[in-house]
């Protein structure tokens, strides 16, 4: 634990010169921040980073570290050889220095001169990982959502409290200024006590199909891509991004992008666990292997007299004020809407009164990670406030899958009188795969 200590102390002075950075120019691009440091500013050695999962979000957040010279990307983690490769070839062509490649999570963590990793494999493995990772001294930064069940995310919290690890979910929206000003326009009293927020996401997504049985890829080690998540055959309509749809490693569309609005309302609204969630839709445009909802709406009641909605479309692409994806704020002196990344202010006629918009992306996220790992201060997105908004994701899924009105706990979130719903709380997992704090 010293020598964890003293590692972070030995970073902190560069890592928080480049969040200053991106903070003072948030609409610079990662092209501009010369990646060269100061030799007389007393930066230190950058922290190293391990990315975990690479076929989609996690050659992104590569880049994003890449760009930022307080960071290396020193090790790939993927348990698709060809996605592996690809990774590493593009950070050894933006970086100048090739990373190593691992196939196996426990190796990775093994190895001594990796400060943090980045979790972005599928999201049965956030919550595992990010166990795994502080148990081994690493800091965390694990995308959205962070935990694959509710139960998950309170042994996370646990472990990043236990091996007094950094750990930050990639709720970049927290980090973006003009969405920042928006929420503090709602909490110093601009548009009056906020009693309702409505959040949705609507895409147009394909059918999945019906899955074949076919032999895995040579490329890919499939017992490792399941890893903690109880065994099911290789099918071919699951790799890379269907898995979403599917319970035993996804959330549907409410854990995919649901996660961001409803952080942003909690946020906003100030409020932490609700006492009534209900929930209705169905699957209603394709015959295919989907288990997840594609029409889905979820009303979670608080105690303070404070209600969200959340509406997902998969298969319109229209929502409420043209926008696809969004979160309106209604209160008694008038509304604001985030869309994107900025918001529009409401009187309490409807009569548009400011609109803004402003940097975005995942620069001043990323740097903001590795500040707070040098610093020591939790994060934006610390692991008990990406639990507290992740859970609320689990909660729908829950009265969804179960059919009922959930009534909870107000200290914990967990439902109260639901066997059917306590079941979903946790999960089973594959032998010898059960996280341990």
């Amino acid at each position: 634990m010293k020598a964890n200590l003293l590692r972070d102390r030995r970073l902190f002075l560069q890592a928080g010169a480049a969040s200053s950075l991106a903070l003072l120019h948030p609409s610079a691009s990662a092209e501009n921040v010369d990646p060269k440091p100061d030799p007389t500013s007393g930066k230190q050695d950058p922290v190293r980073i391990a990315i975990i999962g690479v076929n989609n979000r996690g050659s992104a957040l590569a880049k994003g570290f890449i760009a930022n010279p307080a960071a290396e990307v020193a090790a790939i983690c993927d348990v698709d050889s060809q996605a592996a490769e690809k990774a590493a070839a593009m950070v050894t062509e933006r970086s100048g220095t090739r990373p190593e490649i691992d196939e196996d999570i426990r190796k990775t963590l093994e190895r001594p001169d990796i400060d943090a990793i980045v979790v972005a494999a599928p999201n049965h493995w956030h919550a595992p990982a990010t166990i795994m990772g502080c148990a081994a001294g690493k800091h965390v930064y694990v995308e959205k959502p962070c935990s694959h069940t509710a139960q998950e995310g309170v042994w996370a919290i646990q472990a990043a409290r236990k091996h007094d690890r950094i750990v930050m979910m990639g709720s970049q929206r927290r980090s973006w200024p003009a969405v920042i000003e928006a929420i503090e326009l709602i909490h110093s009293g601009r548009i009056g006590n906020v009693a309702y927020a409505r959040t949705w996401y609507n895409n147009r997504r394909n059918s999945i199909g019906h899955g074949q049985p076919v032999d895995v890829p040579p490329t890919l080690n499939w017992d490792l891509w399941q890893g903690p998540a109880p065994r099911q055959p290789f099918v071919d309509n699951i790799v890379p991004y269907n898995w979403h749809w599917k319970w035993n490693w996804g959330n549907g569309e409410l854990g995919n992008n649901g996660i961001h609005m409803l952080d942003l309302a909690r946020w906003a609204m100030r409020v932490t666990y609700p006492n009534r969630v209900t929930a209705g839709g169905g699957k209603y445009r394709h015959d295919d292997d989907q288990q997840t909802p594609d029409t889905m709406m979820v009303t979670y009641d608080f105690p303070d007299s404070k209600t969200i909605t959340w509406e997902g479309l998969s298969w319109s692409s229209m929502g409420p004020h043209d926008g696809s994806v969004g979160v309106s704020f209604h209160g008694t002196e008038g509304s604001l809407v985030i869309f994107g990344n900025g918001y529009t202010l409401f009187d309490e006629r409807n009569k548009e009164v400011e609109t803004k918009s402003g940097a975005a992306g995942d620069e001043a996220h990323l740097a903001h990670f590795l500040d707070c790992i040098g610093s020591g201060q939790r994060p934006n997105t610390d692991i008990q406030i990406a639990h507290d908004s992740t859970l609320l994701t689990h909660l729908g899924n829950m009265a969804f899958r179960t059919d009922e009105v959930l009534h909870l706990d107000p200290k914990t979130g967990k439902p109260v009188g639901s066997e059917a719903a306590s079941a979903l709380w946790g999960r089973e997992y594959e032998p010898g795969w059960t996280p341990v704090v």
